[in-house]
């Protein structure tokens, strides 16, 4: 006979399983962002003929009278860019003592260089600069 077993022969119209909400369509996919591809970067044909940045102006530090005071020493190194003008920018700490960064920044801050050439065309170039600090006698 089939049905629900100790239901009602025949059925009964409207009853529980007739009652029974259909299940809401499952939500759509979500979507999926399509990452845009990396641009290559354009690259440039090195014919060799590649002159490094020179040093035109360089201003010393002026040695810090704490750290003199405490008798402190070292090398300050910088990452620095030098700017198709030759002018230092972008200096960060590499490393160094706290008390000698700062005249380390000051002074490097001034330097000029001869921008550096690559096939006769000034370029930016990213650089280290270590500035020593040293006591005498």
């Amino acid at each position: 006979p089939g049905g629900v077993p100790g239901g009602t022969p025949g059925g009964v119209i409207g009853g529980i399983i007739g009652s029974v909400p259909t299940a809401a369509p499952p939500p759509p996919p979500p979507k999926v962002e399509e990452k845009p591809k990396p641009v290559e970067p354009k690259r440039i044909r090195v014919g060799g003929r590649v002159q490094e940045a020179k040093l035109r102006k360089r201003v010393m530090p002026v040695y810090p009278p704490l750290a003199r005071q405490a008798r402190i020493q070292g090398t300050v190194r910088l990452n620095a860019i030098i700017g198709i003008d030759g002018k230092v920018k972008n200096l960060t700490v590499v490393s160094g003592h706290p008390l000698l960064v700062p005249a380390a920044i000051e002074a490097v801050s001034q330097w000029e260089y001869e921008p550096t050439l690559l096939n006769g065309e000034p370029v930016e170039v990213v650089t280290i600069i270590d500035v020593n600090f040293t006591l005498s006698g």
